[in-house]
Parts: structure tokens; C-alpha cells; sequence
């Protein structure tokens, strides 16, 4: 049996990064420190975007006009009109504004000045680049998550052992902190490099 120390890290196959898809100002944070559990679905913050009011009212511009143009007796006028809500309804779906947002607009039938955006993933939080006041761009990393349900194990394996570890083998690992606590893990990667000075190589669990 072997046995040697390894480092805890996040699985980099379960990060996310959150960002939004149009600019604006942050108004408002929901999540302010990291470390902090994130459910899917909960708010994290409201941002102010001129651009993001002005398609709303297109939006509702254009619900009204295809009121009308449904009572046109030609079948094309009809067709334009909801061709015309459509094209604005995609633009908020594109942005990432949900169903029940769209909705609320729709009944209220007033723009709303700021949008809450809602984590579409669960996971702890590992950064926050983002802070009240910012001005945000389309593509701007907002939150970092991790989801550590699963999370990897870097261990060093000296090379004369190394003949001894297969993908696949099953390892036990303790915990300093839950001395109580043991946990089972597999070989998933062998790095093809040793280290020159300890002539170790890392193994992924």
C-alpha cells in the first residue's frame, strides 16, 4: 500500500463563470463575499441598462401595435405585427431575462428600470470580480462557482512507485480536518512530467 500527501482542488470540468450580455451599472448586490453557498436561481445582482429599458419598451411598443395590426383583414399586415414581438422578445430571452420577467412586463405593462440576475448554476463562490456601482460590459466575468460535490486530489507519487499506480485504482483519503471522515477516490490522470528536484509526479484523484 502506498502512501503520500495531495492537495485539494476544484474540479475545473464543474466551474462557471457568470457574466451578462448587455452593459450597465450595478445597482445592487445580493452576493457580497466569497465563500458564500449559491443556489441555482437565486438573485446575485440588479443592473440599471438604458439599452435593457429601451428594448423593453420596444417590446411593449410592439405587443400594442400587434393588437392592432391582428384586426387588419390581411393576412401579411397580421403576420408583420407578430413578427414585430417576436423579434423584441428574443432580444430579452437573449439577454438571459426569464419567462416570469417577460411576463411581469407584460402584465405591468411598465418597463422595469433595473434586472436581477439569477445564478443559473449552484456552487460556492470563488471570485467576485464585480462591485456596486461598476459599469458592466457584455462578456465581463461577474462570478466564479464551483460546484465541490466532486472536487480533485493532487497527490506526488515518487517515481520508483510509479510502476505501481493505474487509472482507475481506487485510493482512501483522510482529511487533517475530519480525522473521523474517510473518502474514496480513483486515479483519473497520471502527469507525463516528474519533478526534477523531489522526482515526484503529480497524480489526479
Amino acid at each position: 500500500m502506498l502512501r503520500t500527501v495531495g492537495r485539494v482542488a476544484a474540479d475545473e470540468t464543474r466551474l462557471a463563470h457568470i457574466h451578462t450580455k448587455f452593459d450597465g451599472y450595478v445597482e445592487r448586490l445580493f452576493v457580497d463575499f466569497t465563500g458564500k453557498e449559491i443556489r441555482k436561481g437565486q438573485p446575485l445582482l440588479s443592473i440599471y441598462s438604458p439599452e435593457l429599458v429601451s428594448t423593453q419598451e420596444e417590446y411593449l411598443v410592439a405587443l400594442r401595435a400587434r393588437e392592432g395590426f391582428m384586426k387588419s383583414p390581411f393576412p401579411e399586415v397580421a403576420s408583420s405585427g407578430n413578427s414585430l414581438a417576436e423579434s423584441a422578445r428574443r432580444r430579452l430571452k437573449l439577454w438571459d431575462i426569464s419567462e416570469d420577467q417577460i411576463k411581469s412586463l407584460e402584465q405591468s405593462g411598465q418597463p422595469q428600470k433595473t434586472l436581477t440576475l439569477h445564478s443559473p448554476y449552484e456552487g460556492f463562490l470563488l471570485e467576485r470580480m464585480v462591485y456596486k456601482g461598476m459599469n458592466v460590459m457584455p462578456g465581463m466575468a461577474l462570478f466564479k462557482l464551483a460546484d465541490l460535490s466532486v472536487v480533485w486530489i493532487y497527490a506526488d507519487i515518487y517515481e520508483y512507485e510509479l510502476p505501481l499506480i493505474r487509472l482507475g485504482q481506487v485510493a482512501v483519503v483522510k482529511l487533517t480536518y475530519l480525522p473521523a471522515e474517510i473518502f474514496t477516490g480513483k486515479v483519473i490522470y497520471i502527469y507525463p512530467s516528474l519533478d526534477p528536484k523531489s522526482r515526484t509526479a503529480k497524480v489526479r484523484l
